[in-house]
């Protein structure tokens, strides 16, 4: 059984071929002319086959040669792409860091794996983009953006964080002096506090294989999840709140589940970055973060998927 051949001889190997000639590979590799000519000879040996025709006037790769050439090529390759993702694996997360969000999402999460994430990380500072707008990425010079609902195809990269489920809640106070909800026809007799821009709005709520409309002119719209909330604990209505929203003001006594099993669909949520061959200490140990919260926060149902796709912005921010 012959041994195998090492990176270095076939680093020398691919230098002969690239430069045609041993002369030139040698000084490309800063070494002398003897030497690599017996370490191609080596590698001969080793293969048992005969890679290169030299000649005192020119050389050339047999047919075998130029199928080592190719697998030794696409072998270097990889080794170099490895160790340059280990490289930006060990460094350590520096310079300015841009992120973008929604205003809702940005204040009631993302605030907070922005604070843990520069607890961690001294050498960086992060600029943050709270817009209802869909940012450029590219020409905005966002690193990272963080995107709720579905993706479109694009040159993009995203890495899915998880989804955020959503229910029906109302105060005490309210559920106290309105009529029993016992099914979701039953809304249509409650006042509603419903994020909406104006007039009508609907809730398409589903439970299992089950699936609901509630459409009608709400007692209050807004354009807002949080004032949603803040009206909800006023005692105004019933409203369909994010749980990582409402589930701490249940704990408190102060919100009540209303239907519970129903709710809209959860929406993912999705880190979005340029394509890059290689991510940037300070991208990859932010989305890192931001899925460890999710991870920890059993307010927000998960998906596990970490690995980075291609995909693109939606075409809606929620």
């Amino acid at each position: 059984m012959t041994s195998s051949v090492g990176f270095s001889e076939m680093q020398v190997f691919v230098a002969v071929v690239t430069e045609e000639s041993f002369t030139a590979a040698a000084e490309r590799l800063d070494t002398d002319k003897a030497r690599v000519s017996r370490i191609v000879q080596r590698v001969e040996e080793k293969l048992g086959a005969r890679l290169l025709n030299r000649s005192t006037r020119r050389l050339s790769v047999t047919e075998v040669g130029r199928e080592y050439f190719e697998r030794a090529t696409s072998i270097l390759a990889a080794a170099d792409a490895a160790q340059a993702a280990v490289a930006q694996q060990s460094q350590e997360p520096k310079g300015r860091l841009k992120i973008s969000a929604t205003p809702e999402f940005g204040t009631t999460r993302v605030d907070d794996w922005i604070a843990a994430y520069l607890s961690r990380w001294p050498q960086v500072s992060v600029e943050a983009v709270y817009s209802i707008r869909l940012v450029d990425i590219i020409h905005e010079g966002i690193d990272v953006a963080i995107r709720i609902g579905s993706l479109q195809d694009s040159e993009l990269s995203a890495r899915k964080l998880g989804e955020i489920s959503y229910g029906l809640y109302a105060s005490p106070a309210y559920m106290k002096r309105a009529a029993p909800v016992s099914a979701v026809h039953d809304l249509n007799d409650h006042d509603l506090v419903m994020k909406a821009s104006s007039g009508r709005a609907t809730w398409t709520l589903v439970n299992g294989q089950a699936m609901e409309k509630v459409s009608q002119q709400p007692r209050c719209a807004l354009d807002n999840i949080v004032a949603a909330k803040n009206l909800t604990l006023s005692g105004l209505g019933i409203s369909h709140l994010p749980r990582f929203l409402a589930e701490p003001h249940v704990a408190e006594g102060r919100l009540v589940r209303v239907l519970p099993g129903w709710a809209s669909i959860p929406m993912p949520v999705h880190a979005v970055f340029a394509s890059t061959r290689y991510m940037d200490p300070k991208v990859r140990s932010f989305i890192d973060l931001c899925q460890d919260a999710f991870n920890e926060d059993s307010d927000i149902d998960l998906t596990e998927n970490r690995t980075a796709v291609s995909v693109g912005l939606e075409s809606a921010v929620r």
